[in-house]
């Protein structure tokens, strides 16, 4: 057996000193917590990439506003908000397309290739105005202008 530290004069064993280490204050290691969010971005990055691809690419008709070439003399109907027809300015009684038709085809005048104007009202109904086309339809006018006002000169609300 070995003797460790023994005092020589009393002849007792003296007890071993350990040395207290310095407690170490707790640390959070950052690197693989960046490294695991440096991964996530990566795929964040590369799936927002592909969803891009699958967006439908539509492109969007354009409405120029050139003075088009009109026959001498056009057919101009209008159809109010309440739903009446006038046809050259004149107010007509009945509301079918049969009636629309009989009074288009009088204003043909021999006209082969007529065009009918039509200026509806903002507010009128849409089965107006499908009335007054299937009308020049049943009138044999192959050829419907829509009046309408450019934004520029609409009235501001």
């Amino acid at each position: 057996m070995t003797r460790v530290a023994d005092d020589s004069r009393s002849g007792a064993v003296a007890p071993m000193q350990f040395s207290r280490r310095a407690s170490a204050e707790p640390e959070i290691n950052l690197i693989p917590f960046i490294d695991v969010l440096l991964v996530v971005l990566i795929f964040l990055v590369l799936t927002t990439t592909y969803r891009e691809q699958m967006l439908l690419h539509v492109k969007l008709p354009v409405a120029k506003a050139e003075k088009e070439t009109l026959p001498v003399k056009p057919i101009q109907l209008t159809v109010t908000a309440a739903g009446d027809y006038g046809l050259q300015g004149k107010l007509l009684a009945d509301h079918t397309a049969a009636a629309l038709s009989k009074v288009l085809a009088a204003q043909l005048s021999g006209d082969t290739q007529p065009v009918l104007i039509i200026s509806a009202d903002a507010h009128s109904s849409h089965q107006s105005v499908i009335t007054a086309v299937e009308g020049a339809r049943l009138a044999g006018i192959g050829h419907i202008t829509f009046a309408l006002r450019s934004a520029a000169d609409a009235p501001r609300r």
